[in-house]
């Protein structure tokens, strides 16, 4: 069996947590949410392309490092 791997910090019992609130987010309440996540200051929102997923995930872990 392969063994499952999670991010830094990350681990089964967190995702489950994570997962538990977003399943009882109401459909309201998981519109408001992603909203105020768009209005966040110093945030953007943008889509990209698929492929360059990881190396973006790169850059910013990098960058949190700096």
């Amino acid at each position: 069996m392969k063994k499952s791997r999670f991010p830094q910090g990350w681990n089964s019992e967190r995702v489950k947590r994570v997962l538990d609130y977003y399943e009882s987010l109401s459909e309201e309440e998981a519109v408001a949410e992603d909203e105020a996540a768009s209005e966040a200051p110093g945030q953007t929102v943008m889509g990209i392309p698929t492929e360059l997923v990881p190396t973006v995930r790169e850059l910013i872990s990098k960058h949190k490092a700096a």
